[in-house]
């Protein structure tokens, strides 16, 4: 089968790729451009484990072809981090122990981003709908909400914690 070329550009990085029509994004951002955060899990969309973010909206890898990427821009956990210096919804994350094993972190955190980015900042009740689409099979999912209300708080000035402001997301997230 011959290959069609795909030019993205990935965490700011730009690749050309010659990929097989059929390919799916996830498999091209681990298996071609070795990024290994994102990760595979129900291939149905129904997880979220894949989540990364197309042109800044949070979408399921696994039900994209590569090729229908060609000329976008995507973002994925690798992205987020920025001269050692953690996004901080991942230091959120981190100081609420949010996560266990850590399979469906990439997933939780590119979703979370998104809304961050957004500038929401929403409820228990909105973050918790927003954050439904993830699954988890470790916690009781309380710790992954304190965790992002946590940077939602932070990013908007209430209770600062180390993360700083709004901008500083916007900064580290470029």
């Amino acid at each position: 089968m011959t290959g069609r070329t795909v030019r993205v550009t990935v965490n700011g990085v730009a690749y050309e790729r010659s990929v097989e029509a059929r390919r799916t994004l996830t498999d091209f951002i681990r298996d071609d451009l070795r990024l290994t955060g994102t990760h595979v899990g129900c291939e149905h969309g129904v997880c979220g484990a894949c989540t990364v973010l197309l042109d800044g909206d949070a979408v399921r890898a696994c039900l994209l072809l590569a090729v229908q990427v060609d000329g976008r821009e995507i973002r994925t956990i690798e992205g987020l981090e920025r001269d050692g210096q953690l996004h901080p919804l991942q230091e959120a994350l981190r100081d609420c122990h949010s996560f266990q094993c850590g399979f469906c972190t990439p997933g939780f955190v590119m979703t979370a981003v998104a809304l961050l980015e957004e500038g929401a900042t929403p409820t228990e009740e909105e973050l918790r709908e927003e954050l439904s689409g993830n699954l988890c099979r470790c916690t009781g999912y309380q710790s992954i909400v304190a965790g992002v209300s946590e940077a939602v708080r932070r990013v908007n000035g209430d209770g600062g914690g180390a993360s700083g402001d709004a901008r500083r997301v916007e900064e580290i997230s470029r």
